[in-house]
């Protein structure tokens, strides 16, 4: 258990929140949320004990054990892999280390003797002896291969120390877990097993997460960080999200009386709460949304990108076909062949693989960045393209105002134009006067995606769209997409995107590709493609 008294947090005249009552308790999933700025990571590093805040405390329950997934990659590079997950257990690792080092004595005396007794049932009331077999499982769950449990961390890749980390995080069944950004560089089947994990963990999770899919299947509360306050709020994202945007439409209407708005946002409680998808939280969260009082319900102070994208034509009947294709990464790795397949009119397509390089490698041949490759590619003459790369660090390698910048790409240059494609994407005043080479990732993204607004194309090639960006930009980008009258071809690891989104998927594999019609969630955990993925990937 977490208690929060009284606490403020203070950056010079600014204040991010201030008097938080708060407690979080067992069996809970409190998702934070909050706009970029807000002070979501500086709540969790004030729990940690990382910063200290302004004012007020923070207390863990007595004899509990706290848990944070570290953002430091090199921190363990002297260790092996399987050490430095059973090091997250710190009080499990001290008596271990001293147990070892006391045999290792040439002179071990009685007293020694004693002690190494004391430390040997410690060691067994730990399930020390089953140590190294659940930290190798929590390994495997998340990606990380057998051959690779013994090795130094020094060895392994950035992506791979991410998921030692935060095997490291949850090693031990930690009192109280902290995870930042725990999906990040993360593939799909991780973040499944990931979810699966945390659905069903009996103490305290707090989490932050840019991933709705993520957020949605695992907490039980919502703690908002807005109006310069910290509010919980029971249910998950989506339910956040769908009541703020309630009492939002609701303040607009000024002529709907007070009685009829409550009996609204009451039905809206009603039937979400009977919607509730996770048999495990159900009845707990129907109670809880319950026994919240509507009035609690406000809409939130968040700016949503205006994300409008229209096609000026729409497509022909032929939209791409694709023979043959095949590439070979630079290491030699066959990434994907034998690739062939027509885009239909109205295909929205998620493209997927079990390496990335794959479906970058796919998105940058059939937009003409790569001619490193084998087959053939033809787009149809109705065809206008906007493509959103995943690496766009070549486009900002200037000083250019975002104005300028955007200019390049714009017929119209007018000023008075360009502005209000800026607007949309949330820059403005003198924000339209900011150089590109001081842009956060964020705002990167949000001038590539107004850079593609201004092409009114009726195909978007996007490969991972959501990085980078805001919970409140991607739910935009989801929106804008969902009614797109285009055609869609996509790459992503947001869940929620691409189930809400796409309704074709194409897998690309060393042996050709799968290519199905149907849900997203459904190829996920069907045993008949799970078959037929192994047989592609010759597992």
């Amino acid at each position: 258990m977490i208690t929060v008294s009284n606490l403020a947090m203070q950056f010079g005249k600014r204040v991010l929140f201030s008097e938080v009552n708060l407690k979080f308790t067992a069996g809970n999933c409190y998702g934070i949320i909050g706009a970029n700025g807000a002070g979501k990571s500086t709540f969790i590093r004030m729990v940690s004990g990382e910063l200290d805040p302004t004012r007020g405390q923070i207390s863990i329950g007595s004899g509990e054990r706290l848990s944070v997934l570290k953002q430091d990659h090199f921190e363990y590079d002297a260790f092996t892999v399987i050490d430095t997950v059973m090091m997250g257990n710190e009080k499990f690792w001290k008596v271990k280390e001293e147990k070892d080092a006391i045999y290792c004595k040439e002179d071990f005396t009685e007293e020694d003797g004693m002690r190494a007794a004391e430390l040997e049932e410690q060691f067994a009331e730990m399930d020390g002896w089953n140590a190294e077999n659940n930290a190798a499982q929590l390994l495997s769950g998340l990606g990380i291969k057998e051959n690779l449990h013994y090795q130094l961390m020094s060895e392994l890749s950035g992506k791979e120390k991410v998921r030692i980390l935060l095997a490291r995080a949850l090693y031990g069944n930690p009192d109280n877990l902290l995870l930042d950004e725990p999906t990040n560089d993360l593939d799909v089947e991780a973040v499944m097993w990931l979810e699966n994990y945390l659905a069903n963990y009996e103490n305290t999770v707090l989490v932050v997460s840019h991933d709705r899919h993520f957020l949605d299947n695992i907490c039980t509360h919502t703690v908002d960080i807005d109006f310069g306050k910290v509010t919980l709020f029971p249910g998950n994202y989506s339910f956040w999200y769908e009541s703020s945007q309630l009492a939002l439409r609701q303040q607009q209407n000024q002529n709907k009386k007070a009685e009829e708005k409550r009996k609204e946002l009451e039905e809206f409680i009603r039937r979400f709460s009977a919607n509730v998808a996770k048999s495990k939280q159900a009845t707990s969260r129907r109670k809880m949304l319950d026994k919240l009082n509507v009035e609690e319900i406000q809409p939130s102070t968040r700016k949503y990108p205006g994300i409008i994208f229209t096609p000026e034509r729409e497509p022909g009947n032929m939209v791409l076909e694709i023979t043959g294709l095949g590439k070979t990464a630079d290491d030699g790795t066959l990434l994907f062949e034998n690739v062939s397949f027509n885009v239909e009119r109205d295909d929205k397509i998620v493209v997927i693989s079990k390496d990335p390089r794959a479906m970058t490698s796919f998105f940058e041949i059939i937009n003409n960045h790569d001619t490193d490759y084998r087959g053939k590619f033809n787009w149809g003459v109705t065809i206008t393209n906007a493509y959103l790369p995943l690496d766009n660090s070549e486009f900002f390698n200037n000083e250019l105002t975002l104005v300028d910048w955007l200019a390049q790409y714009s017929d119209d240059t007018h000023e008075a134009y360009l502005r209000g494609f800026l607007g949309k994407m949330l820059f403005s005043g003198e924000e339209i006067y900011k150089r590109c080479n001081v842009l956060s990732g964020g705002e990167k993204m949000r001038c590539m995606i107004a850079r593609m607004m201004l092409r009114n194309a009726n195909v978007m090639c996007l490969d991972s769209p959501t990085n980078h960006l805001d919970l409140e930009s991607i739910q935009a980008f989801n929106n804008t997409l969902t009614n797109f009258k285009g055609n869609l071809i996509l790459s992503s690891h947001d869940r929620e995107f691409v189930s809400t989104v796409c309704n074709r998927i194409i897998e690309l594999t060393p042996n050709g590709i799968i290519d199905k019609y149907m849900d997203f969630d459904e190829y996920l955990t069907s045993d008949e493609i799970h078959e037929l993925r192994n047989k592609m990937y010759n597992l």
